[in-house]
């Protein structure tokens, strides 16, 4: 055993005798529930990976900063309300707000991408796999908490601070008003924030959280095999079957699967899209299309495929 995990290992909770625990087998860890253990190896995830939600923070950070700038520098009379129309009043100031959630909706996929690729290779890079699995913590568990931090975490995190980056634009935006002498109230009212917030949060969580979920588990299904160059061996064989089914079938039909799947597909967003973003608070009729879509089920059922790939992965392999 090397130095490291010499000194690691005395730290990992033993199983507790019955003798030692006053006879009882049920103590100690062992004893930890499954949704407790749950619940613990996310925050594992989190204490680990802190840029996951530091990342979204200095994009809404550097955003808010650009925003008030850039609000003490627009000429005055393009912020005089009386000589804009509703619509384009309307339109400039919304706009900030669709730029705002677009930029951190990007940090999202980006973080997503960038902790899959590295959530199950990193711990056999570092052989911090051999202390983690000395723990009573199965590699089911594992790798399930893994795959809530893009499809659950993630999206959630995402929204938090697409709400509080919105609700500090609104309010700096408006200081730099009034301290320039320019009277708020109209552009409050062409500000429609609930409404945005419920397109977002209906278009995260069903594109970009479940309608994406089978990359997610592609990802770490490539992050627990590859012994390095993860981001090749995730992105290779795609590319090879792509290729190979044009060449040989002269078709592209798992490349408009794939787009279909990375769209959303046709039933994720079926109404109208609000200004220049395909996000509006959805409906009862939207919700069930979407819950009903077969691209949905078909999804989720290949990323359980790649997830139990990924555990029995896990289970056989050691540090690189």
């Amino acid at each position: 055993m090397s130095g490291t995990e010499s000194t690691i290992m005395p730290d990992s909770p033993e199983p507790v005798s019955g003798a030692r625990a006053g006879g009882s087998h049920a103590s100690g860890p062992a004893a930890l529930s499954a949704a407790r253990l749950a619940h613990w190896s996310v925050r594992r995830e989190l204490w680990e990976h802190r840029w996951i939600y530091i990342t979204p923070l200095i994009v809404a950070a550097v955003f808010l900063v650009g925003f008030v700038i850039g609000a003490t520098r627009i000429p005055l009379p393009i912020l005089r309300p009386e000589q804009l129309t509703t619509r384009a009043l309307g339109r400039l100031a919304e706009a900030p707000f669709d730029f705002a959630s677009a930029a951190l909706m990007l940090a999202y996929v980006v973080v997503a991408v960038i902790y899959c690729l590295a959530a199950l290779h990193a711990e056999r890079a570092d052989r911090s796999i051999l202390f983690w699995k000395s723990l009573p913590v199965s590699n089911v568990t594992t790798v399930l908490a893994k795959a809530s931090i893009p499809i659950v975490v993630l999206p959630l995190i995402t929204f938090v601070t697409i709400v509080v980056t919105h609700i500090l634009m609104l309010l700096a935006g408006s200081a730099v008003l009034l301290a320039r002498g320019i009277p708020v109230a109209e552009l409050w009212a062409q500000i429609s924030l609930l409404p945005i917030w419920g397109g977002l949060l209906y278009h995260m969580v069903t594109v970009h959280a479940l309608y994406w979920a089978p990359f997610y588990g592609w990802l770490l299904l490539a992050s627990a095999w590859a012994r390095r160059a993860a981001f090749l061996w995730a992105a290779v064989p795609v590319a090879a079957v792509l290729i190979v089914e044009k060449l040989v079938f002269d078709t592209s039909a798992f490349g408009r699967m794939l787009l279909s799947q990375l769209s959303g597909g046709p039933d994720a967003i079926p109404f109208p899209p609000h200004r220049n973003m395909p996000m509006q608070a959805p409906t009862l009729a939207n919700l069930g299309a979407f819950l009903t879509s077969p691209g949905l089920w078909i999804g989720l059922a290949v990323l359980a495929v790649f997830v139990a790939a990924a555990v029995w992965v896990r289970r056989r392999q050691g540090p690189i």
